[in-house]
């Protein structure tokens, strides 16, 4: 599976053009035809946020949060579960270590002080 195919795994449902796929990728540190790394954690970590700017910049459209309803949902419930989803993906990109922070016990540190 490549990195491509993984992010639109990610984001079923999200109708986007492959160039702007591909952008959401390299800016996130991505190539779209490299194969996707499951058991890398800076792979996935950097699919979740290119899932999760993408998710921003559905929330930056205004046109999408008029005041109608569809079937069962309005446009309001939209919104509140699409910030919802927001929330829990910065929530879990941040519980995840890049690889290089990754250690043999799971535990990871950083420099407060410096000299």
């Amino acid at each position: 599976m490549l990195n491509y195919d993984r992010l639109l795994m990610e984001i079923k449902g999200i109708d986007l053009t492959p160039d702007e796929i591909e952008i959401y990728l390299e800016e996130n540190a991505l190539d779209s035809s490299l194969e996707y790394i499951p058991t890398s954690s800076t792979n996935k970590r950097n699919i979740l946020k290119a899932a999760l700017a993408i998710l921003e910049s559905i929330a930056n459209q205004p046109e999408l949060m008029k005041n109608m309803k569809f079937d069962d949902i309005t446009v309001s419930q939209f919104h509140e579960n699409l910030e919802k989803r927001i929330d829990s993906l910065t929530y879990k990109i941040r519980q995840i270590p890049d690889d290089a922070q990754t250690y043999a016990d799971g535990a990871s540190f950083f420099m407060l002080f410096a000299d």
